[in-house]
């Protein structure tokens, strides 16, 4: 019955995923089945402790945050959760060998987002960046390499800068939301108040050599994951040149998407990229 249970907390992570972002959902899919659950139960944990601190308004977010900590290390402890995304996540970790400072990394970004609005210096904006995007990237490349140590050290700066790159994609687009919901402003030296567009164009440059660097990382990736990755890739790309074609005003005032029929276009074009052995 264990398995049982097991099989159902892999599945709600799973439907977590979809349920939170299509475009994700679509890119675990093209990983081979082998290693898509551990993805999805990756994906299940760091979105549930993102949406505690982000959405969860009008309740304890600092004590919400706090028991899901508290749960997942007892989990870890026991063997089992009771709470189906800790359980697969904690199965995850165990079969995959994920590091216990990737986690506490993480989650200590998160609670930064508790009480932090501002990021003053390029250390306190790395610092960030590393725990709520480098190291879900790193966890992500233990599952890629199955054990291989060799090749997560050979891969781990470029998975870095992918996390990093898609992070800074995700605040650009965000802008919005961030400033004027959140209150948050996470980019150092920029002044939200007279954002234009030399802060957005430097913005970017930024995020084009995260990508830069990303892409030979994915070259070396293993079968199992490279068209996954690239998917992914390609499509925060897609999103960073519509943000780049996208007046400045414009950006802190509605929130830039990617369409459907777009979507398709990409994922076709990358799988012809991928099976012409291009990437």
């Amino acid at each position: 019955m264990k398995k049982l249970f097991d099989d159902v907390s892999f599945k709600c992570s799973t439907l977590v995923t979809k349920s939170y972002s299509t475009s994700f959902s679509m890119a675990v899919y093209m990983l081979a089945p082998s290693i898509r659950e551990a993805i999805y139960s990756i994906y299940g944990f760091v979105r549930f402790a993102d949406e505690i601190v982000d959405s969860f308004h009008g309740f304890d977010k600092k004590t919400l945050i706090d028991d899901f900590e508290t749960e997942y290390y007892k989990g870890q402890k026991m063997g089992i959760s009771l709470n189906p995304i800790l359980n697969s996540f904690q199965q995850t970790v165990v079969k995959y060998n994920i590091s216990d400072d990737l986690i506490q990394s993480f989650l200590k970004s998160m609670k930064m987002d508790l009480v932090k609005s501002d990021y003053h210096s390029k250390e306190e904006y790395d610092e960030y960046i590393y725990g709520s995007a480098d190291v879900v990237g790193l966890m992500c490349l233990k599952v890629f390499v199955n054990g291989d140590n060799a090749k997560y050290d050979e891969l781990k700066d470029e998975a870095m800068r992918l996390g990093s790159a898609f992070q800074k994609v995700n605040f650009l687009r965000d802008l919005k939301d961030d400033n004027l919901v959140l209150n948050r402003n996470y980019f150092p030296g920029v002044d939200l108040k007279s954002f234009d567009e030399k802060d957005k164009m430097m913005i970017i440059a930024e995020i084009e050599e995260d990508f830069r660097v990303a892409l030979q990382g994915i070259r070396k990736l293993p079968l199992e994951a490279k068209f996954g990755v690239y998917t992914a890739y390609v499509y925060y790309k897609k999103l960073l040149k519509k943000l780049e074609n996208t007046p400045y005003f414009e950006i802190g005032t509605s929130r830039i998407r990617i369409s459907n029929y777009t979507k398709g276009i990409l994922f076709a074009n990358s799988f012809v990229t991928y099976k012409l052995k291009m990437v």
